[in-house]
């Protein structure tokens, strides 16, 4: 085990990971035939092409698998929505010791380009209508990410809400039953509906938005400060500078690698 592969994949974050990934058959090579390729070291490769923004047939032949190799792994695990385990392992370990803050949670999104189309990809109205995705997430209040989105670019925000709420799972908390839902939620002035409003009343949880032509998108303070923090991870993952992956699921696999990542750092610092 070379020391790149552990400190990309930290023993920590291997431990987690193994609780979410399908067990593989190991079959003896006959004939001469090559060793499988082990998890740890596939891993360590796609953190590596989502951190420092190569491609699959840039990686070099320190990690050990050939690209193709970790390419079909990463594929497989996507498809098998390893990734969205992964992320909702790392949250019960962080609500288990108490790193998630309920009182309140953030919404926000963030467009970027979409390299080479796909599905739910879609002109960018930001973007002089090029193809491009967005990226929609509710964060904790430590910034923390609780649910994460795919859409096209042309897709208002607001709509993003009630399926990301939904999608929030229910976390362990170190005292008491799961929780997945927050006392508030705050939003900008996209989100600003009369009937998202109504929809998150039924369900427990007060909005808290600026208003349009009352509020200043600004009034949020330090709530807006916790989501568009965490939303400029882009800076941390160079690979969701872009997309560059025509599926979804794929693409939404690395935004929840980068998911991931964000909470991993947290469970080392607690």
């Amino acid at each position: 085990m070379t020391d790149l592969v552990e400190r990309l994949v930290p023993d920590e974050l291997w431990v987690l990971f193994r609780r979410v990934v399908p067990p593989t058959e190991m079959k003896r090579p006959q004939g001469g035939g090559r060793r499988r390729a082990g998890d740890r070291e596939a891993l360590a490769t796609i953190v590596f092409v989502a951190t420092s923004g190569c491609t699959w047939r840039q990686l070099p032949p320190v990690f050990g698998p050939c690209w193709q190799t970790v390419d079909r792994r990463f594929a497989q695990w996507s498809r098998d929505r390893v990734w969205a385990r992964l992320h909702r392992v790392a949250l019960d370990e962080l609500g288990a010791r108490g790193e998630l803050e309920w009182s309140w949670c953030a919404i926000d999104s963030v467009s970027l380009r979409a390299a080479k189309g796909g599905h739910l990809a879609g002109p960018n109205p930001t973007d002089r209508g090029k193809a491009g995705s967005k990226i929609h997430l509710i964060v904790d209040r430590n910034g923390l990410p609780l649910s994460l989105g795919v859409s096209g670019a042309n897709m208002h925000g607001s709509l993003g809400l009630e399926p990301l709420v939904r999608g929030i799972p229910p976390i362990r908390s170190r005292r008491g039953p799961r929780r997945r839902r927050p006392g508030r939620l705050h939003a900008d002035k996209g989100y600003d509906y009369d009937h998202l409003r109504g929809w998150l009343r039924k369900r427990g949880i007060r909005h808290r938005s600026a208003r349009k032509g009352i509020d200043y998108s600004q009034r949020l303070g330090r709530h807006r400060w916790v989501v568009e923090r965490t939303v400029s991870w882009p800076a941390g993952c160079w690979h969701l500078h872009r997309r560059y992956e025509r599926k979804a699921e794929q693409f939404l696999a690395l935004v929840g690698i980068a998911a991931v990542l964000i909470g991993h750092r947290r469970l080392t610092r607690s």
